[in-house]
């Protein structure tokens, strides 16, 4: 009897120790795998108004809102990879400081600024999405000299790239040109592949415009669009996309039209569930692609 209880005494030690290895084990694993997660630098999806950001953030899974100032950001993750969703508010303003503070907390690996727009090309239609292949400050201009009583000539006005020197760009004869901020390369692969999932429109490469200024005057528009190559304008994306050049981080934007007055395509505030769910799959993908390699 005394050798049964011993082999079974025996047994059970042997059993518990196998457990606490095994346990230690998991364990082990759990906190690799929890570092691993916490190393990897999130995507960040912009945009502006809560119609433009919130039903990506419903998305999320393991949602945590943090705010900083008046900017609202929704931390989860996508095919468990970290996803941050920045409600930035309207504007170029809003935008730069949205984007800094994002770079400067979160250390994204690529920014995609989305939104709706409106058209700036009569081939373009409401539902239709531009992949920023470009984006421009469309609002970054500067006046003739013209003295008083001789009026206002706003297609006589030039671009001024306020990135071109240290010096007063409106004394450099070097600013008087058009500042481009190219849309990242592997951002536009990933949009690329999976352009075929959205049926409400097509899907093309163009150049975003962005201004605080909301242009109603087709002759403007029109202007904008021979002079500068304007696909669309909105409000925000140049702005983001200065700031993620400054950084150094991959960017860029993916616009609906929410309405084209060049072809008298009314408003539709259903473009930017649309835009958001095209640009989930983008996102996707481009995890996939990250994760690959």
């Amino acid at each position: 009897m005394k050798t049964t209880f011993k082999k079974f005494t025996i047994a059970l030690i042997a059993l518990l120790v196998i457990s606490a290895i095994a346990g230690c084990s998991s364990s082990e694993k759990s906190e690799a795998e929890a570092a691993k997660e916490n190393d990897l630098q999130p995507i960040i999806v912009q945009g502006p108004m809560p119609i433009e950001a919130e039903k990506f953030a419903s998305k999320l899974t393991d949602v945590e809102e943090e705010k900083s100032g008046a900017f609202v950001f929704y931390k989860g993750t996508v095919d468990g990879y970290p996803v941050i969703v920045t409600k930035t508010g309207k504007g170029m303003e809003n935008t730069a400081a949205a984007t800094a503070v994002a770079i400067e907390k979160y250390d994204p690996i690529a920014i995609i600024n989305q939104g709706t727009s409106g058209g700036h090309d009569p081939e373009l239609h409401v539902f239709d999405v531009v992949l920023g292949e470009r984006t421009v400050n469309l609002g970054s201009l500067k006046t003739q000299n013209m003295n008083e009583g001789e009026g206002i000539h706003p297609k006589e006005w030039i671009p001024m790239d306020l990135m071109a020197s240290e010096g007063s760009a409106g004394e450099d004869p070097d600013a008087e040109k058009i500042r481009y901020f190219e849309g990242d390369e592997t951002l536009l692969e990933a949009a690329h592949a999976v352009k075929d999932t959205y049926t409400k429109g097509k899907v093309v490469d163009g150049t975003i415009g962005s201004a605080d200024v909301w242009n109603n005057e087709v002759d403007r528009i029109n202007w904008f669009h021979e002079n500068f190559g304007s696909s669309v304008e909105e409000m925000e994306g140049a702005a983001g996309a200065q700031i993620a050049k400054s950084y150094d981080v991959p960017f860029l934007g993916i616009r609906v039209l929410s309405n084209n007055k060049v072809n008298n395509g009314t408003y539709n505030p259903d473009t930017a569930e649309a835009n958001q769910e095209y640009v989930y799959e983008v996102v996707q993908e481009y995890i996939s692609m990250k994760t690959e390699k």
